[in-house]
């Protein structure tokens, strides 16, 4: 009788605990600096998942190794359900195919919900001789090694532009920062050519005509920059490639308090004023029940390991 009463207990902790989830405020690793995709993704949620759930949501930005840290970060914390990851294409599918030795492993978080997709848009210093991505393809192969990009190592920005320029050919020295706001000071400042950034922060820079656009890595034309082509439409390479953001937890968090953020997610993502704030972004909202999303995560995991073996692309350590 006893032992079947410790088995009834140890079975139904879970359930009270996520009854009583949360009872104290929920830490939101953001794994870069301020100003980018994984910033902007986290703060919107942030503000509005926080008061659903009757807690303060916590940014904390922590940055090292591209992504690297603050993933970790989330990795080695509890799986209670206080320690929330903003996952990207970068930190849960490209960094497995780019270390030889990463401290944590994509498949050990689970996706709360994905909730925006964007683009990277290739731009240079407005004073590049090349105006078309045809053009900028042809200097590099004629100058090479003269071309540079900037990029933190391991994310999107840097995987892009690598792999653009080893579909064709062209020898280009890539610089890493530290993030987005760094590389932007350069590339405004003359001292760097080029950043294949996410759309949603290149877009101010290009509206303003402070940097040249080059073409989209989006598989369609992007409807606020109607007269800019996409990278397999210039004919210089087949290249399509979005990067996603969306809330992860750990992978052993307990069901019930997974399935309380996956609610408050779904309301928060129904919200008119979070739709509208990531569309004028240039982002694309992304609509998936909780089975898609898992089965689009793994799938992207494998893709992206496969493109990143194929092209050669590794960081050093």
């Amino acid at each position: 009788m006893r032992s079947a009463l410790i088995i009834l207990v140890v079975a139904l902790a879970p359930a009270v605990h996520a009854q009583s989830y949360p009872s104290k405020p929920i830490r939101l690793i953001v794994p870069s600096l301020p100003g980018g995709g994984f910033d902007v993704t986290g703060r919107t949620l942030a503000d509005k998942m926080g008061p659903l759930l009757g807690t303060q949501m916590v940014v904390e930005n922590r940055t090292g190794a591209g992504t690297v840290v603050g993933t970790e970060t989330v990795a080695k914390a509890p799986a209670d359900g206080y320690t929330l990851l903003i996952g990207g294409l970068s930190n849960i599918a490209l960094n497995a195919g780019l270390y030889e030795k990463l401290g944590y492993d994509p498949h050990d978080f689970r996706p709360i919900g994905l909730a925006v997709s964007c683009s990277y848009t290739l731009i240079g210093r407005k004073d590049l001789p090349a105006n078309s991505l045809r053009e900028l393809i042809d200097f590099g192969r004629a100058n090479p090694g003269k071309l540079t990009y900037g990029g933190a190592p391991g994310t999107g920005q840097h995987i892009a532009a690598s792999a653009l320029f080893s579909l064709t050919g062209v020898n280009a020295l890539s610089i890493f920062y530290k993030g987005a706001s760094a590389v932007y000071q350069d590339l405004l400042g003359g001292r760097v050519d080029l950043y294949f950034d996410n759309t949603q922060t290149a877009r101010p820079h290009i509206e303003k005509g402070a940097a040249k656009p080059y073409a989209t890595s989006s598989p369609v034309r992007l409807s606020f920059l109607p007269k800019l082509p996409t990278v397999t439409e210039t004919g210089v390479a087949k290249l399509d490639m979005e990067t996603w953001f969306g809330p992860f937890v750990v992978k052993a968090t307990p069901q019930p308090i997974v399935e309380r953020l996956r609610a408050e997610f779904a309301k928060t993502m129904a919200m008119n004023d979070v739709v509208t704030r990531f569309q004028n972004t240039g982002g694309r909202v992304l609509a998936m029940n909780p089975d898609e999303t898992e089965k689009y995560v793994a799938a992207e995991i494998i893709r992206w390991m496969g493109v990143i073996k194929a092209a050669g692309i590794k960081i050093q350590q």
